[in-house]
C-alpha cells in the first residue's frame, strides 16, 4: 500500500470518527490515530515503548541534547519509556500531522528475536528513540493492520500475524538496534531497561544510583554512561522528569491539589516541586491544577502517543 493511500484512509477515518487534536484508539488493540492540526511548542510527554509511522507532516523529539527529526514517510521505534520533549513542527488544517502509532510488545520482540537470531552488533548506534524512512515492508503492513478496523471478524485471526510480521520488520530494521540489544538478556541495554522499570514502579521513593547499579550488575561509573547514552539524561534527571509529568496528570485528570500531588510524587518541599515544575513545563503548577485534562480514550495508556 502506498504511502499516500494510507493517510487518505486514516484521515477519512479521523472525519467519520470527529477525531480531534488527542491521539485516538481504534478498535484494533494497541493501534492509535494521531492527527494534529497545527504546529506545537516543544513541551513534556511521556513516551512507552512504541512504533510511529508518519504519514503526513512532520514531528521532533529530544534525547538528550539530540533532537530526532521524523517527517513524512519514517518510521519511528521508542524502545524503551521515555519520558522527553517533542512538538509538531509541520500541520495545518488543509494538511494536518497524520500518524499511525503501535504500541510495541517486548515480549514478541525477545520471542522473534530468538528464531531469527537476530545479530545485536548491526545497525546504528543504541538509543531509546530512533528513526528511518520506512521501507515498503513495513508500511504495507501497517496499511493490512490499519484495514483491519473495518473488518472486526477477521481481527483474532489476522491481527496476531500482523503483529508478528511488523515486530519481525522492526526487529529487523537499520534503526531497530536498541530492539536487538533488549532482546539479549545480558546486553548493557536489557540491564538498562530492568532498571528503567524499577524507577517507574518505585518513581516516588529515593533514587539510590549505587544500589540501582548493583542490582543490574553494573558498576556505578558503567550504569551511568550506558544510561545517559540510551535515555539522554542520568538516573536522577530520568526520575525527576517521571515525577513531574506523573504530578501533572494527577493534578488534570484526578484533581489532586498541588500540594498533594507533589507529596504523592515523592517530594518532600513543594517549594521544590514547584520551582522544579515551573523549570519544565513553563507555568506553575497551579495554573495546570486549574485545568482539567482531555479525557482519554479507550485503551488509550499514556500520554506518548505519536
Amino acid at each position: 500500500m502506498m504511502l499516500d493511500d494510507l493517510s487518505r484512509k486514516v484521515l477519512a477515518y479521523a472525519d467519520t470518527r470527529n477525531i480531534g487534536d488527542e491521539p485516538s484508539a481504534t478498535d484494533v488493540p494497541g493501534l492509535n490515530v494521531s492527527r494534529q492540526r497545527r504546529a506545537t511548542e516543544l513541551s513534556p510527554v511521556l513516551y512507552e515503548p512504541i512504533f510511529c509511522l508518519v504519514l503526513q507532516g512532520a514531528k521532533q523529539a529530544l534525547q538528550g541534547r539530540r533532537m530526532v527529526d521524523f517527517p513524512k514517510g519514517h518510521s519511528v521505534i521508542v524502545g524503551i519509556d521515555l519520558p522527553t520533549d517533542a512538538r509538531v513542527v509541520e500541520a495545518s488544517p488543509e494538511r494536518p500531522y497524520v500518524a499511525l502509532a503501535l504500541k510495541l510488545d517486548m515480549g514478541l520482540i525477545r520471542e522473534l528475536s530468538a528464531e531469527a537470531g537476530a545479530d545485536e552488533g548491526t545497525g546504528r548506534e543504541v538509543a531509546a528513540i530512533s528513526a528511518a524512512e520506512a521501507d515498503e515492508a513495513i508500511i504495507d503492513a501497517m496499511g493490512r493492520l490499519f484495514a483491519l478496523v473495518e473488518k472486526p471478524t477477521a481481527l483474532p485471526v489476522l491481527h496476531p500475524l500482523l503483529m508478528r510480521e511488523i515486530h519481525y520488520w522492526l526487529l529487523c530494521a537499520d534503526h531497530g538496534s536498541l530492539l536487538r540489544t533488549l532482546a539479549q538478556a545480558d546486553s548493557h541495554a536489557s540491564r538498562i531497561a530492568d532498571a528503567i522499570g524499577t524507577i517507574r514502579n518505585n518513581f516516588e521513593q529515593p533514587l539510590l544510583v549505587a544500589d540501582l547499579a548493583s542490582s543490574v550488575g553494573m558498576s556505578v561509573s558503567a550504569f551511568h554512561f550506558h544510561f545517559k547514552a540510551i535515555t539522554g539524561a542520568t538516573p536522577l534527571q530520568y526520575q525527576k522528569r517521571l515525577r513531574l509529568i506523573e504530578a501533572k496528570r494527577l493534578m488534570q485528570a484526578e484533581r489532586q491539589s498541588v500540594s498533594s500531588a507533589a507529596f504523592s510524587v515523592g517530594y518532600e518541599s513543594p517549594t521544590q516541586f514547584s520551582r522544579e515544575y515551573a523549570r519544565m513545563f513553563g507555568l506553575p503548577p497551579v495554573r495546570h491544577a486549574r485545568v482539567p485534562a482531555p479525557a482519554p480514550a479507550p485503551e488509550y495508556e499514556s500520554p506518548g502517543w505519536m
